[in-house]
């Protein structure tokens, strides 16, 4: 635009008020425009990192707990060598809460008990974090870090390392048959243990307490101990009048599931006896 002054009469060139008002507008529209877009494509990978966070880190959970687990299948040295396993579950400010505590003993060499290894896995509630932190313990012989184990020895207590925050939900059972056992103290090894979790957001139940569904959680079950050589029966070969063989004690199709672990306690009716081996030499 050309603009002509008075006292010289020369023409200058210059934009007017409303050009100016023009890119303003304008150039806002865009500045607007463009940190729209950008705010989208954060939430959306925002979203993708929540999703990927909401699966990847209770399987490393689930995985952490199912290599301890698979610990106690190393046999220590010495007959009175033993392994206990016990579960408890409870209510914390009305969260599913639980505890695992894998404890290996051993006797040394003046007969006194010792703590091999000892693992703790438990839940508790955080009025911060407003939902359950999941703790792990290691103490015993084989810590992985010895400054850790030498702050044990000085406090006389268990250290518990923070693993996650914001769990909603951590129960662990012992499948029993058709049933879920909450508490285990048994001695006696359990043969599997179902881990629970979830991040997810609960919700109320008709008793008021927190949970979540069921295909909103994280599950694995664990066997215990899946090293352990089942027994093998030999069945001398029987055909009956049809042709057709007799029934295979080693055929796992003919037992029933819940004595699938129990094989190496069938009776030995049909076990060779070593004298009738040798008679037929």
């Amino acid at each position: 635009m050309k603009i002509r002054t008075e006292k010289t009469g020369n023409c200058k060139y210059g934009f007017s008020l409303i050009e100016l008002l023009a890119v303003l507008v304008i150039s806002t529209m865009l500045i607007i425009a463009s940190i729209g877009v950008y705010s989208r494509m954060q939430r959306t990978v925002g979203e993708l990192n929540n999703a990927v966070e909401t699966q990847q880190l209770p399987n490393e959970i689930l995985q952490r707990i199912a290599e301890d687990l698979d610990t106690i299948v190393a046999p220590l040295s010495g007959k009175d060598a033993d392994t206990k396993i016990s579960i408890r579950n409870k209510f914390d400010e009305f969260y599913q809460s639980a505890q695992l505590k894998i404890t290996r003993t051993y006797y040394d060499n003046k007969n006194e008990k010792q703590v091999f290894d000892e693992i703790i896995w438990q839940s508790n509630y955080d009025f911060d974090a407003n939902g359950l932190i999941l703790y792990r313990s290691h103490s015993g012989l084989t810590v992985e870090d010895k400054l850790l184990g030498e702050e044990k020895t000085k406090s006389k207590r268990e250290l518990f390392i923070p693993i996650a925050a914001g769990l909603t939900y951590f129960k662990i059972q012992v499948p029993q048959g058709d049933n879920l056992l909450d508490t285990w103290t048994s001695d006696r090894l359990p043969k599997t243990v179902k881990i629970s979790l979830s991040f997810v957001s609960p919700f109320r139940d008709i008793d008021g307490r927190l949970t979540v569904l069921e295909n909103e959680m994280n599950i694995r079950t664990v066997a215990i101990d899946r090293t352990r050589q089942i027994k093998f029966k030999f069945v001398p070969p029987d055909i009956n009048e049809f042709g057709i063989s007799a029934l295979d004690s080693n055929d796992l199709d003919i037992l029933d599931s819940n004595d699938f672990n129990d094989l190496d306690e069938l009776d030995d009716t049909n076990d060779l006896d070593e004298s009738d081996t040798s008679d037929d030499g």
